[in-house]
């Protein structure tokens, strides 16, 4: 019906037909039927079948080789998870090699190293999560901190973070493997090494590890220490965070003075009256040093504005000083004196100090007059629909506020020096309770800048006494 169909030879290849049209022989094979002309064209297009095939390859998109970012991911939590384990499973290998007697000695001189280091990597971490509600939410803490194009993100925050969660679990394990296995020398140069590498990568001058980051934080401290100008919102707010790690700081104090009196891993920490001792007389001055810093900003903010709750703050501040002096003569006086005289001191100055501080979280950091929107996302999230205009967050920030206020001072007592598991958790927690006041306190800055520029709009909209005069229509002669 269509006619005769086409025959179509037997040795022609498919990849030198065209869809739609006769088949294609070669030149060489219509010329020469032999068998010699069939093995080369033969050879011919395995090459060409070869070529084509390379060039597919090297034509490829770069993207389809790559792994998903899901995919990497997951890798490196599986990496991250595996070297938590392994570090954990190395440590109490560690740990129960050594006798009883000596473990608890041990333990607390690996915690006074590390403890301090692990705190600022918990802040660091819940800094990055208050950073995260921010950019969700619409409080501009870029603006509200005067920072610049080149500030670090949550994700970036959340980087240096988990490369600190790293380094320092490793330097510990490290610790505690070389001492359990008679490496003294090496294991006292862990911690050692670990706080000369911090330093360094701080006050590093060069473009890398975030300068400019870097740079604004030691202008900040600097600034905190020695308030000789104008006090502004990062100021105060490092400073504050400076005082619910007081602990921190006096951990610190004790570690690298053992280290420049060549003290580590000789356990020389039980002996209460060495240099660097639990009598000494350095740890309640480093205890009060974020405190007089703030109470020395609140008076240049007086200075500066003239305005009477700065007083007030800076007398909120002053409240902490005999707290901890107080609980500091326990070791400097005796048992008896300490019970009856100063002993009641302590404790009134502590619920004292509580209050205090609780009533001005409330009642001047905080704005819970009405329902703040800090929890509210631009974009639905369930973490919105959990906690905004809900009573049971503002109940709970309360409460607990309350609660962490009173254990934080508790804290201070100098009972509990020794006791590091206890002090690790009571630090911990107000740090925690610390994370909770950033939120509310940053969204009262907001709301104050919001408030301000919405004035300063209506007012320059107001028409003036020269406007009026000149707008009127109508005069009688």
């Amino acid at each position: 019906m269509f006619g005769n169909p086409v025959a179509v030879p037997a040795n022609s290849s498919p990849h030198l037909r065209k869809s739609g049209s006769r088949p294609v022989v070669s030149d060489l094979e219509y010329l020469s039927g032999t068998e010699t002309g069939n093995g080369v064209d033969e050879t011919l297009l395995h090459s060409m079948e070869v070529d084509d095939l390379k060039s597919t390859i090297l034509t490829m998109n770069p993207a389809a080789i790559v792994p998903s970012p899901i995919l990497l991911w997951r890798f490196k939590v599986f990496l991250f998870i595996f070297w938590g384990l392994f570090c954990c499973k190395i440590g109490w290998d560690s740990v129960m090699r050594m006798s009883a007697d000596l473990r608890d000695l041990f333990l607390y001189e690996a915690f006074l190293y590390y403890n301090p280091l692990l705190l600022v990597t918990m802040m660091v971490w819940l800094w990055g999560i208050n950073l995260w509600i921010f950019s969700q939410s619409n409080v501009n803490y870029a603006k509200i901190f005067e920072l610049d194009q080149n500030h670090l993100t949550h994700r970036e925050i959340w980087k240096c973070a988990t490369w600190m969660t790293i380094v320092v679990p490793t330097s510990m394990t490290a610790y505690l493997y070389l001492y359990s296995h008679g490496e003294v020398s090496l294991a006292a140069s862990q911690p050692v090494l670990l706080y000369v590498a911090v330093a360094m990568i701080l006050v590093f001058p060069f473009e890398i590890f975030f300068l400019s980051s870097r740079f604004f934080l030691l202008r900040t401290l600097w600034r905190i220490v020695f308030p000789l100008q104008a006090i502004t919102f990062a100021d105060f707010f490092v400073a504050d965070i400076l005082t619910s790690m007081s602990k921190v700081f006096s951990d610190l104090e004790r570690s690298v003075c053992r280290m420049i009196h060549r003290q580590v891993a000789t356990i020389a920490w039980f002996e209460a009256d060495s240099v660097c001792g639990s009598h000494s007389v350095a740890i309640p001055v480093v205890l009060v040093l974020p405190y007089l810093f703030r109470l020395f900003q609140c008076l240049r903010q007086y200075k500066d504005t003239g305005e009477k709750p700065t007083l007030l703050n800076a007398l909120k501040y002053s409240t902490a000083v005999p707290v901890i002096f107080l609980s500091a003569l326990k070791y400097h006086v005796f048992p008896d004196r300490w019970t009856s005289f100063y002993r009641p001191l302590w404790l009134l100055s502590s619920v004292l100090n509580s209050s205090y501080s609780f009533y001005w979280d409330v009642n001047r950091d905080w704005d819970l007059s009405t329902f703040t929107r800090i929890f509210k996302f631009n974009r639905p999230h369930f973490l919105s629909h959990l906690l905004y205009g809900r009573k049971w967050v503002y109940i709970w920030v309360l409460g607990s506020n309350l609660i962490l206020r009173c254990t934080w001072t508790y804290k201070l007592s100098a009972h509990l020096r020794h006791n590091y598991l206890t002090v690790f958790t009571i630090t911990a927690l107000e740090i925690f309770r610390r994370f909770q006041w950033i939120f509310f306190r940053v969204e009262n800055e907001w709301n104050k800048m919001n408030l301000k520029s919405n004035i300063q709009i209506t007012m320059s909209n107001l028409p003036t006494e020269e406007d009026k005069l000149l707008n009127s229509s109508s005069h009688n002669v």
